[in-house]
């Protein structure tokens, strides 16, 4: 019995070697972002980022000798499922370092279980300001909200010169919410006027009746704090009816050059990185994502390569993939990535500049970005 004994426990103890040493030869990575569903384009390219880090990684020898292995589920853009993928994620794969998910609902919907799990959360593109609010294994690698609507406030005032702004907003959207009661503020601090604010409800396809509203009011720019899809959806309506002033938006406009057409010309939306930037980094970023995926790179693809080599700094620096060590490392993050300086703040939200784009024509015809400013923090 005694050496049936000794027999199971050596057993044992291969096998958790065996464990251990397998566990040891890479650096796992967990991933959840909307690859199905109505917000896709943000996921998808999210991932191609990171697939592009990972390989690039790989390819020059991984992170302190050791291959990095990216594992991504999709959540379609739905919080439950979100949750769902972060316990497949946590528990089946392993996983103790989890990039997403994308949109700020879902990323909420996993940041206290992160927290309490010790599962090194980094956000790529929830912007509202309670994501990093569950505690301290929980960071993002984009600005905030708050910081966003002001951005945008200030941009219509100062550079556009505008006195006049209609808002029309999604009444049951805390990004929609967030960005429209920032850029109010910073509107009229810096002596603009808001003559019109109306809203919708998520999924509304007719917005007639509050454009009539709002043209009523006779705004020199519309702020329209949304996603591409709904932005697309309300241009159109917004041109038909005779208003021809600037609109203005934030990030969740990434993805509206390929998915509107003219009506979105004289548009302007405050985001992580501008493609077209003189920078070493983003030139070398666009080209190869460029070279690998047959276009240019979206905010969101410029944002989950970041966290991958924001990851990849703190893992060095913390000479270990225990995941206690690596969070005080990526806390402590200090560089240069592809959309810009970055530092963390206390409340572990990055330090950074934005750029605004302005949607023009290019020389083919086809609906384009350019880099129109910089506003810093």
């Amino acid at each position: 019995m005694k050496k049936i004994f000794g027999l199971a426990c050596a057993s044992l103890s291969l096998l958790a070697f065996s464990c251990a040493k397998t566990e040891s030869d890479t650096v796992k990575i967990g991933g959840i972002a909307p690859l199905s569903g109505n917000v896709a384009v943000y996921g998808v390219e999210c991932k191609n980022g990171i697939d592009l880090a990972v390989e690039e990684i790989n390819a020059a020898g991984g992170i302190n000798g050791k291959k990095v292995e990216f594992i991504c589920e999709d959540d379609e853009g739905s919080p439950d499922k979100t949750v769902n993928a972060f316990k497949k994620l946590t528990t089946k794969d392993g996983v103790k370092i989890i990039i997403g998910s994308l949109t700020s609902g879902c990323t909420q919907a996993i940041t206290t279980l992160s927290q309490a799990g010790k599962v090194l959360q980094i956000a790529p593109a929830a912007t509202a300001y309670s994501i990093t609010d569950a505690g301290n294994y929980i960071f993002r690698a984009c600005f905030i909200d708050p910081f966003q609507g002001t951005v945008g406030g200030k941009f219509a005032a100062a550079n556009l010169g505008c006195k006049r702004a209609g808002i029309l907003y999604d009444i049951g959207n805390d990004y929609s919410v967030g960005l429209t009661d920032n850029f109010k503020a910073a509107f009229t601090e810096n002596g603009g006027e808001i003559v019109a604010v109306e809203s919708y409800a998520t999924g509304d396809k007719d917005f007639n009746a509050q454009l009539t509203k709002i043209k009523s009011a006779n705004p020199d720019i519309v702020y329209l704090p949304d996603y591409y899809g709904t932005v697309a959806l309300i241009a159109k309506q917004l041109r038909a009816q005779g208003i021809d002033c600037p609109i203005v938006g934030a990030d969740g406009w990434d993805g509206l050059t390929g998915n509107a057409g003219d009506e979105v010309l004289n548009g302007y939306y405050s985001n992580h990185y501008a493609a077209d930037s003189t920078e070493e980094a983003v030139q070398k970023f666009v080209s190869s994502f460029n070279e690998k995926y047959g276009k240019e790179p979206n905010s969101f693809a410029a944002l989950g390569y970041d966290a991958v080599y924001m990851l990849k700094d703190a893992i060095e620096k913390a000479g270990t993939s225990d995941v206690q060590k690596v969070r005080e490392a990526f806390e402590a993050t200090d560089g240069n990535y592809v959309t810009g300086h970055l530092t963390f703040d206390a409340h572990r939200d990055p330090v950074k500049s934005a750029v605004m784009l302005e949607i023009v024509k290019a020389a083919d015809g086809k609906i384009a970005t350019a880099y129109k400013a910089t506003v810093n923090p």
